[in-house]
C-alpha cells in the first residue's frame, strides 16, 4: 500500500479533508496522513462537511510535519504555497507533488458562504487531486 502525506500550513482544513477523503476513496490502495508546518486545531467546518458525507474526523488532531520524518512515504503533497516553500528535504524515492488549493478557512461572509467554500475544497480534492494521486501512484 502506498503512503501519502498531505502537508499544509496549519493542518486544519485542506490537508485534513484530503487525508480523510483519500483514506475513504482509495482504501486498501493508499494510506493517507496529514500534517502542518505550524499545526493549529482542526477547523469545525471541515469536521461538519465530512460528517455530512459519513466521514467522522471529530477526533482528528493537527500534527506537525516532523511527526512523519521517519515514515516511509511514497509521496508528499503540498496543498498550499507556504507548505511547498517550507517542505523538508525528502528521500529521493519520495515523490513531491504541489497541488495548491484555496484555503476555505479564509472565506468570509455568511455561514452558507463559508460552507460553500469548504464544499468547493471537497469538490477539488474529489474531482482533481484524488484522480491525480491514482494516476501518479497507482498506474
Amino acid at each position: 500500500m502506498k503512503k501519502v502525506l498531505f502537508l499544509c500550513t496549519q493542518n486544519a482544513c485542506r490537508s485534513q479533508i484530503a487525508e480523510a477523503l483519500t483514506n475513504v476513496r482509495l482504501a486498501g490502495k493508499i494510506k493517507a496522513f496529514s500534517a502542518g508546518i505550524q499545526p493549529d486545531k482542526v477547523h469545525p467546518v471541515a469536521i461538519e462537511i465530512l460528517k455530512k458525507r459519513g466521514i467522522d474526523i471529530s477526533n482528528a488532531t493537527s500534527k506537525h510535519m516532523d511527526t512523519f520524518k521517519d515514515t516511509d512515504l511514497d509521496a508528499v503533497v503540498t496543498v498550499c504555497d507556504n507548505a511547498h516553500d517550507n517542505c523538508p528535504n525528502l528521500p529521493i524515492s519520495c515523490q513531491r507533488l504541489h497541488f495548491p488549493i484555496e484555503d476555505p478557512a479564509k472565506a468570509v461572509g455568511s455561514k452558507a458562504d463559508i460552507i460553500n467554500a469548504f464544499e468547493k475544497t471537497v469538490e477539488v480534492i474529489e474531482t482533481q487531486l484524488i484522480p491525480l494521486l491514482e494516476k501518479r501512484l497507482l498506474s
